[in-house]
């Protein structure tokens, strides 16, 4: 029951699109990941996802499921959040090189990119 500080945690790794995590609630857990560039298109059939831009501005792209070939996409900046509900196909993105910071929390049940299997794929988060 102590406070976290999220910058000390964030300056405890480097590596981009490999999230860590520093806390659990209940069956909830909550992560911090750098990221930078583009991410995997998936989704999840189950969990809900809420990403907290704690640095720099995140493009979360979406696809329809109905009409893939369909495509659209929110703006994140710094000090916002948004929640991509259960199913819904998203694609992480940043621009120009920026490296963004994000905290994110969802199921402990939450596989990284889905069902998708991808270079970038984490299977382990570990903890800091």
């Amino acid at each position: 029951m102590k406070p976290i500080n999220i910058k000390e945690k964030l300056n405890q790794f480097h590596k981009q699109w490999h999230p860590h995590q520093i806390a659990t609630v209940d069956n909830m857990q909550v992560l911090l990941a750098k990221i930078s560039g583009e991410f995997v298109w998936h989704s999840h059939k189950e969990e809900d996802e809420l990403f907290y831009v704690q640095k720099g501005t995140l493009q979360m792209r979406f696809r329809d499921a109905e009409n893939p070939s369909e495509e659209w996409s929110e703006i994140v900046h710094e000090g916002e959040i948004i929640v991509v509900p259960k199913g819904v196909e998203h694609c992480p993105t940043t621009h120009d090189g920026e490296e963004v910071h994000l905290l994110l929390f969802e199921k402990l049940t939450t596989a990284h990119t889905g069902d998708v299997k991808h270079e970038k794929t984490q299977t382990e988060y570990p903890r800091i």
